[in-house]
């Protein structure tokens, strides 16, 4: 058996299962307002951006202590430079959360998922470039309250198209031929 296969079914399938039964343990006062799937994606989704923002907000802070990033060809500011670094970080947990507690019923191969979600995601990182360079630089506000106004917009798109493009499920798939 190849060793990817043994690591998921060693260590990714349990931990699909524990978190699974923690998110569906809180389920049951939101069964009347909404699906099982949308409540897993909004906590995984929670996690993923409150993980996102404690990162931005120590990066910012602490690492480039609020100033610019000198990387010899280029200089970032520090609200940029902070969501450079996040990004793959953040782009990696969200796409675990994403494909095996939010939509593991999807049928879309996992490399296939993962370039699909490569491309939700650079669109999201695109909104946050340009949204975080209209409300810090021009705008004057603060970087992290920036991230934090700019993130409902990501989410909105990042769902919509993550559920019906990167990873669709059969129900989806028949819904769209329809």
């Amino acid at each position: 058996m190849h060793k990817s296969k043994k690591f998921i079914r060693k260590i990714v399938v349990p931990l699909q299962f524990m978190i699974t039964r923690v998110i569906d343990f809180f389920y049951p006062p939101f069964r009347k307002i909404m699906p099982l799937s949308v409540f897993r994606y909004g906590v995984t989704g929670v996690t993923n951006m409150a993980f996102d923002w404690a990162l931005y907000f120590i990066f910012y802070n602490f690492i480039f202590r609020k100033e610019n990033v000198n990387i010899g060809i280029q200089v970032f500011t520090p609200h940029v430079a902070a969501l450079f670094v996040v990004f793959p970080i953040t782009f990696f947990s969200g796409f675990l959360l994403s494909k095996y507690i939010s939509f593991s019923d999807s049928f879309i191969r996992g490399r296939v998922q993962l370039f699909r979600y490569m491309l939700v995601v650079a669109g999201c990182l695109l909104i946050n470039y340009v949204l975080l360079k209209i409300f810090v630089e021009i705008c004057g506000f603060y970087p992290t309250p920036s991230k934090m106004l700019i993130t409902p917009v990501s989410v909105a798109f990042s769902y919509f198209a993550q559920r019906h493009f990167t990873f669709q499920s059969k129900v989806e798939s028949q819904k769209s031929k329809e």
